[in-house]
């Protein structure tokens, strides 16, 4: 196949408040040396400035930078679906989707993209040689661990890592997913489209990484959210 870093490339990092981390992280990902790259901000109603931080980058980067403002309802899953639909529109030949908080390094983008050359989805993982959860509090590594063991075993998938949500997808995998019909409204959507890239029969590869603290501002990530992704997971399983 043709070299993934010679075609075109976008990056969609979906945001909430964000606005301490995404100048920094947009400067970051621009000075990779990746031909053409496109990445699209997807902002899911942030009340801190997020979107009026990205829309001042994109004023010093307008061929490079876009920004989709969200509409309501909110939710991470259905911020994922409008990031794999607007990628089917687009020219992109990979679609890269990476957290905005500086937990997944922009280092890594290239890695994931040397791996397409023998897979069809890239996962940058934690748990693979190579890979670490970086994390200071050990509470959150533990979770991290337990949440990854429920949704593994649940869904029977082939991937050490199944809470990551830094991959890269072909787009080949993209269609495959049928995004339209996505179901899932929060961070359970990672489940949800690795699920069905497995079920394709999809290539899928881990890509060692290491996950970091946040950069700055606070984790969206609480017991609701939580409760709600483990019941996700569970209708996926009975209910696909």
């Amino acid at each position: 196949m043709s070299d993934p870093k010679a075609l075109s490339v976008l990056i969609m990092v979906p945001t909430l408040n964000e606005r301490e981390n995404i100048a920094a992280l947009l400067t970051e990902l621009l000075a990779l040396s990746i031909p053409a790259l496109q990445i699209v901000v997807i902002d899911d109603q942030s009340s801190d400035g997020t979107a009026e931080a990205v829309e001042r980058m994109i004023r010093l980067h307008p061929q490079a930078l876009r920004l989709i403002r969200r509409q309501p309802p909110p939710g991470r899953g259905l911020a994922g679906r409008e990031g794999f639909l607007d990628a089917l529109k687009s020219t992109a030949q990979y679609w890269i989707e990476m957290d905005g908080d500086f937990s997944h390094q922009p280092r890594h983008v290239p890695q994931l993209l040397e791996a397409m050359k023998s897979c069809d989805v890239a996962v940058g993982s934690r748990f693979v040689q190579g890979g670490c959860d970086g994390r200071k509090a050990a509470a959150r590594r533990w979770l991290t661990l337990a949440a990854n063991f429920y949704a593994r075993g649940l869904l029977n998938l082939p991937v050490a890592d199944v809470n990551s949500g830094f991959r890269c997808f072909s787009r080949k995998a993209l269609e495959s997913l049928a995004p339209q019909s996505l179901k899932s409204r929060g961070p359970s959507i990672l489940h949800e489209s690795l699920f069905r890239a497995a079920r394709a029969g999809l290539r899928i590869r881990e890509v060692p990484i290491e996950f970091v603290d946040r950069r700055g501002g606070e984790s969206k990530l609480n017991g609701l959210r939580l409760g709600a992704g483990f019941f996700w997971v569970l209708k996926m399983r009975y209910l696909p």
